[in-house]
């Protein structure tokens, strides 16, 4: 039976995704292979300058606009006697920016699998694990890097506090919200082969989960049953977190410790969820 040149690169990706994945070879090991991804991405996302300074400029320019139309109008008690909403703000623009560094870093996923990286990693003597750790390490380090710039700020704001007594808090509560974001965008982009399909999930999903934090308003002023989605969110711990450590004497829900400990626990779970979804075997039909 002959075949037309055109369908081989459709054959080739239907019988590898219908393979389970290789075992992982004793010589190859783990931490090479997981951190030469690393890398790639970290290369990869920093080569874009015209996607670094949008994921930079984007928030500034939303934290800066949206904080001074409110201005002074905006009275939190969340805050500590009744702040302006610039420093209210400031934890969730930290958090959208670190939102939004996950979702590009996780837009290589579907760019890998076009280009045809993603079907030669797969066939690689390493374990998916080993894939999906090197993925979301790359892209959760840069989420952090770009939200550990973003404090740069902070001494523009009424009674924000980072010193040596909480600088590695801070950036502990970063990362861990910026390592559950990218796991759960990983999970999210890695069975889809089209960008705007990634952005309508984005849209749909992650960007009401950032509203539904605490960013833009506490959740002392929300309605009874937008209060319950607050409250089941983890994000909003993340901010939470946040300000309490940024903003000494801040009004939080829960001690930072606690706080912290539930988003290592999100982190953890979304983590797996994409362990479990890049190793889910999936079968195509060849056109």
């Amino acid at each position: 039976m002959s075949v037309s040149t055109g369908h081989w690169p459709l054959l080739m990706a239907t019988q590898i995704q219908s393979v389970p994945a290789p075992a992982a070879d004793s010589t190859t090991g783990i931490i090479v292979p997981a951190v030469s991804l690393w890398w790639r991405e970290i290369v990869r996302f920093y080569r874009n300058r015209g996607r670094v300074a949008g994921v930079i400029l984007s928030p500034l320019l939303f934290w800066v606009v949206l904080g001074s139309g409110f201005g002074t109008s905006f009275r939190s008690g969340g805050t500590g006697g009744g702040s302006h909403y610039l420093e209210y703000f400031f934890p969730g623009a930290l958090t959208m920016i670190v939102l939004f560094t996950s979702i590009f870093a996780m837009m290589s996923v579907i760019e890998d699998r076009k280009e045809g990286f993603l079907l030669s990693v797969l066939v690689a003597p390493v374990h998916r694990s080993v894939i999906v750790l090197g993925k979301v390490l790359g892209g959760a380090t840069l989420a952090s890097l770009q939200g550990w710039i973003f404090l740069v700020f902070t001494p523009l704001l009424r009674g924000a506090h980072v010193g040596w007594d909480n600088i590695l808090p801070i950036m502990l509560t970063v990362f861990l919200v910026a390592f559950a974001l990218t796991a759960l965008g990983f999970a999210i982009a890695w069975p889809m082969d089209s960008a705007q399909a990634f952005h309508a999930i984005v849209n749909l999903f992650l960007i009401p989960l950032w509203l539904l934090s605490g960013a833009l308003f506490p959740l002392s002023g929300a309605s009874g049953w937008i209060r319950l989605l607050m409250r089941l969110n983890p994000l909003t711990y993340g901010n939470e977190a946040l300000r309490a450590l940024l903003f000494p004497g801040a009004a939080v829900l829960l001690p930072v410790e606690t706080s912290l400990a539930i988003l290592a626990g999100f982190s953890a779970v979304m983590f797996a969820w994409a362990f479990l979804v890049a190793n889910r075997r999936t079968t195509k039909p060849a056109a």
